[in-house]
């Protein structure tokens, strides 16, 4: 297993993160995906059974730090290094400001943003030493604001502002670090069921492809934020 790169998902269990882990995966990687819920890892994993030498499922929720710290120890111990990690876990409540509720507020900030720190502090040690890679999931509501999305725009143009200085204090490390930024995915974010009437939609496997394409790329050259959006608007 030492000699295969190593990458750490977190909500790695559906969406984007499984889109993500299963491109790495079928390119020869190890993949570790994290998420709160016991049983969607399971369901991922169980998706995921021909890598199963490959693959590993860790129950943490980014919003606390041990919990990120615990997980990188067993990705470690477990794969012998780590190599790329994957800053993806991310929700959103969708209100008008003056109806939005404390709690909901900081659930965005704490898991979007903070928890994007909580990761990078937990595996940036094990990334100097791999001279990694060190990748965030933002979104184009990182840098277009909107209706009802002050809570969701604050975490997500924290996460680009986050990412982008984190990109310079470890570049003298040899660390490369990205943000990406897509628009409308198929997934199950806010609500949302995948169909068929998401086709016109970026495909989860879409920003794994992007990924992988950003590991292959010469190591002289970094795109440190990335935009991504459907070729076409739905019709």
């Amino acid at each position: 297993m030492k000699d295969k790169k190593t990458a750490y998902i977190t909500g790695g269990s559906k969406g984007i993160g499984f889109g993500v882990a299963k491109i790495l995966l079928e390119n020869g990687y190890n993949v570790a995906i994290s998420g709160r819920k016991e049983k969607d890892l399971e369901d991922a994993l169980l998706q995921l059974s021909d890598y199963k030498d490959s693959v590993a499922g860790i129950v943490s929720d980014v919003q606390n730090f041990k919990d990120e710290e615990k997980t990188v120890s067993k990705i470690v111990k477990h794969f012998g290094s780590l190599d790329i990690v994957v800053a993806n876990a991310g929700l959103g409540h969708f209100e008008s400001i003056d109806k939005m509720s404390i709690e909901n507020w900081n659930d965005m900030i704490e898991t979007n943003l903070t928890g994007a720190f909580h990761t990078l502090k937990a595996s940036v040690e094990e990334l100097k030493k791999s001279e990694g890679y060190y990748i965030t999931i933002s979104s184009l509501a990182g840098t277009n604001f909107f209706e009802n999305g002050a809570g969701y725009n604050a975490s997500k143009f924290g996460v680009v502002g986050f990412t982008q200085a984190a990109m310079i204090d470890l570049r003298k490390f040899n660390i490369k670090v990205s943000t990406i930024m897509p628009g409308s995915v198929s997934t199950n974010f806010n609500g949302n069921k995948p169909s068929k009437k998401d086709a016109w939609k970026i495909q989860p496997e879409d920003i794994g492809n992007l990924v992988l394409d950003l590991l292959n790329m010469n190591p002289r050259t970094l795109p440190s934020k990335i935009e991504v959006r459907p070729s076409k608007p739905n019709s």
